[in-house]
């Protein structure tokens, strides 16, 4: 028998065992200090949070982050997992049905979601929920030893400046696509020391940025103003990237399949799709 119930109560550190354990078969996992500094970036929120329970036990949950998108506020799930002994006994559409009377007494209008475009089962669990595919998304991993940046030169007139977050309504307007939840300025700016914020000017004109977690080795944000590109700015920003990043690897989560510019520019630099996701929005 489980009982399902908010998390705004439980201990930090039986929420991070309960997701280590939820997710221990897949190919990426995260250390206690990388799973909290997710959780902050993408706006957890514990009292709009949910977990089934056996013997007091977490053995399901949905971590939900709440913030705007596109307008609206947003309930974004940060997490769902369940614990292996405890699958296919549908617990997650059980919390998920569970949470929607109290996120919309809270003034939330969507909820939001991205899943791999592989995981079948859950694409059709979610669906059947009532989401709709939004967009496709590429992602893109690469250890740091195997990157192979094209050699364009970069014009010596252009200058490697530290930016931040008050050019971003500039930086917005380099980019082909507006940003996942969890690289949008909101996130960012929920801890804002965690990164890096690099600028390419031209005459003191911004030209190109990049926004750089180091400890994780994500590149949240990288654009160039159309009218540079093609020019060795963006490999500028790699090269730089490669030289602060304290990962093994990098990571570029959530580009817009449909923006061919970004895959391009990552290709040409030996950084090929990994993988796709769905993003995937349900309205309350």
């Amino acid at each position: 028998m489980t009982r399902i119930k908010s998390l705004k109560k439980e201990n930090p550190d039986a929420i991070y065992d309960a997701f280590a354990q939820a997710f221990n078969d897949y190919e990426i996992q995260l250390s206690q200090e990388e799973f909290i500094r997710m959780m902050q970036r993408r706006g957890f929120a514990p009292e709009l949070s949910f977990a089934a329970y056996a013997n007091d036990k977490i053995v399901a949950f949905t971590l939900n982050g709440i913030g705007a998108f596109n307008g609206t506020k947003t309930a974004y799930d940060t997490g769902t997992g369940t614990i292996k002994e405890y699958r296919g006994k549908g617990l997650a559409s059980e919390i998920f049905k569970h949470s929607i009377p109290y996120l919309k007494k809270s003034g939330v209008g969507q909820y939001l979601l991205e899943v791999l475009q592989h995981n079948e089962k859950a694409v059709s669990i979610y669906k059947k929920l009532g989401f709709e595919v939004s967009r496709e998304f590429n992602y893109f991993v690469k250890d740091n030893s195997e990157l192979n940046l094209s050699a364009e030169q970069v014009n010596k007139a252009y200058q490697l400046i530290d930016i931040d977050l008050s050019d971003n309504k500039l930086m917005s307007e380099f980019c082909d696509f507006n940003p996942s939840w969890q690289n949008s300025f909101e996130a960012i700016s929920r801890n804002p020391l965690d990164f890096e914020f690099i600028g390419i000017i031209d005459s003191e004109r911004l030209i190109g940025y990049c926004i750089f977690e180091p400890k994780s080795g994500d590149i949240t944000q990288i654009a160039v103003d159309k009218k540079y590109r093609r020019k060795g700015i963006g490999n500028y920003l790699l090269s730089h990237i490669l030289k602060i990043n304290q990962h093994n690897s990098i990571k570029i989560i959530n580009t817009a399949i449909n923006c061919t510019s970004i895959t391009k520019f990552l290709e040409a630099n030996s950084i090929k799709p990994l993988g796709k996701q769905f993003e995937m929005i349900k309205k309350l």
